[in-house]
């Protein structure tokens, strides 16, 4: 964000426009706070308007002609100058107004992702084995994350069947028609969510609404979010020079940059409300990834990943350990019994929760899974998981696990892992249990297949002190973000750091392929 500008300011007055919505009103005040912190003295004039989409209340937005049905009549009013600034969650916002000749600036974003929020209903259908309905309007949603919860539910006797229905309203509603009956769960953007209870008006009356019911927040990967989702956007035009100074000082240059290429991308596979797919940028550590999947327009299923690691494959020959997972150990389980006393548990590996004792233990916790496999095996065993770190480590849920919605904090956390990586992170201030050792067991063929590899994949760190002493000298090191790559930057070696192992696995399909046919 730019410095205080020192030609606006005091005495001047700026009208913003938006829709009356709570939510909206929230967004308001979030970009009428950063104009009088970049322009003290400013009198912010905030306008409310509805919207077509307010009044379509009964009916799917995706069988409406057309698109901006939240933003089309606060365009007008800003066409016709009753105000300066409107304000717009962006992902409501056409790629065509978007890109068109106003000027834009996108001044906040909270968590990109989707929550589902189930009623106490929900747990006694699923007991009886009776079909979920699951309130939603989205195509995206339906195509993500219904698949999805049929296998991330707890399996009580057998998956979970789920129908959808078609919802509309703001989130006060919505949650409340999960009290009459019509309705067993709901999916929401979880940045309204956040900010919602992040008020101190409207947050003690969301919190009564969560109360009794249980969430699930769903992964990045799996349930990909809308483009530019939890993105609030101010725009005006560009002949309103005072409009045009305010957004110039109050636009955060990185997110306006990440929101275009998302918006650029959807627009390669589908536009309006029947898309049925979704596009996110996913930061971790200091680096980015643009992540796009689901169906396109066509129908066709997809999976792109933009910023991965500019790695070569012709000419050389690549050994991934993805292959090969049951070569490198076997497994040896504590006898001991292990009592958990913290109320959320972040379990590191499914391998680690093998014990009737422990997975009883898991149904009275708050559980967070490492990824999506450790997920559907707790699951499996009829554990309820809230949420994941998409295979990128509990460092990157830092930011999430703070938000309103969760309110977890590092001193709650029991991390459940093998006896030597518990080791390591205890050494890092958390509080952690092994439940097994990992014993290394010796093959000729993975040994052979190692000596003559160019390119090496890892999933450990390990691993690659198991068969060090025969690896090639120029031999180039890959791996995925997090505690792997970090032991391999310690011993002073520069791994290729890919986001997390699915990435890899994808740019391995893809580049074998291209590989193969060249």
């Amino acid at each position: 964000m730019k410095q205080t500008s020192e030609k606006y300011g005091e005495g001047e007055t700026i009208r913003l426009i938006g829709r009356g919505s709570k939510l909206s009103l929230l967004q308001l005040q979030i970009v009428k706070q950063k104009i009088l912190d970049a322009f003290p003295g400013t009198d912010v004039q905030v306008i409310t308007r509805d919207s077509r989409g307010d009044a379509l209340t009964e009916i799917p937005l995706h069988t409406v002609e057309g698109n901006d049905f939240f933003t089309r009549d606060i365009f007008d009013a800003l066409a016709h100058g009753e105000a300066d600034i409107a304000v717009h969650s962006l992902k409501d916002m056409s790629s065509e107004h978007f890109f068109g000749s106003n000027k834009f600036a996108v001044v906040d974003r909270d968590d990109t992702r989707d929550v589902v929020v189930l009623s106490q209903t929900s747990k006694v259908k699923r007991e009886k084995g009776e079909t979920l309905i699951i309130g939603t309007c989205s195509p995206r949603r339906e195509e993500m994350a219904i698949g999805f919860l049929q296998k991330a539910l707890p399996q009580v006797k057998n998956r979970p069947a789920i129908e959808t229905k078609s919802i509309r309203g703001n989130i006060d509603t919505r949650l409340r028609k999960l009290d009459t009956g019509d309705y067993d769960g709901t999916i929401l953007a979880t940045a309204g969510l956040n900010r919602l209870l992040n008020s101190k008006e409207y947050g003690p009356g969301v919190r009564e609404l969560l109360e009794n019911k249980e969430i699930i927040l769903l992964p990045l990967i799996e349930c990909v979010p809308a483009p530019c989702q939890g993105a609030i956007v101010a725009e005006g035009s560009p002949l309103n020079k005072k409009a045009v100074e305010v957004l110039d000082v109050i636009n955060n240059a990185e997110l306006l940059n990440a929101c275009v290429l998302e918006k650029k991308t959807a627009q390669q596979y589908g536009i309006g409300c029947l898309q049925r797919f979704g596009v996110t940028t996913i930061r971790y550590g200091n680096q980015e990834v643009l992540y796009a999947a689901g169906r396109d327009s066509e129908g066709t299923v997809f999976t792109k990943w933009d910023g991965l690691p500019a790695l070569k494959l012709e000419g050389h020959k690549l050994f991934s350990t993805t292959d090969h997972m049951g070569s490198f150990f076997h497994y040896e389980y504590n006898d001991d019994e292990l009592t958990i006393t913290e109320p959320v548990v972040y379990v590191a590996n499914y391998k680690a929760v093998q014990k009737k004792e422990l997975i009883d233990q898991l149904k009275t916790k708050r559980v967070l899974a490492a990824g999506t496999k450790t997920w559907l095996e707790l699951s499996a065993n009829g554990t309820w998981v809230e949420g994941s770190a998409d295979a990128f480590g509990l460092e990157f849920l830092g930011k999430v696990l703070q938000m309103p919605l969760l309110n977890i904090s590092k001193s709650e956390i029991a991390v459940i892992t093998n006896n030597e990586a518990a080791e390591i992170w205890r050494s890092k201030g958390w509080k952690a249990y092994g439940t097994y050792s990992t014993v290394e067991k010796y093959s000729a063929n993975t040994e052979q297949q190692i000596r003559e590899a160019d390119i090496i994949f890892w999933t450990s760190y390990r691993q690659y002190l198991q068969y060090k002493v025969v690896i090639k000298q120029n031999a180039t090191h890959v791996c995925a973000y997090g505690e792997t790559a970090q032991q391999f930057k310690l011993a002073g070696i520069e791994p290729v750091i890919f986001p997390n192992i699915k990435a890899f696995q994808q740019w391995k399909q893809i580049s074998t392929r291209s590989h193969s046919v060249a």
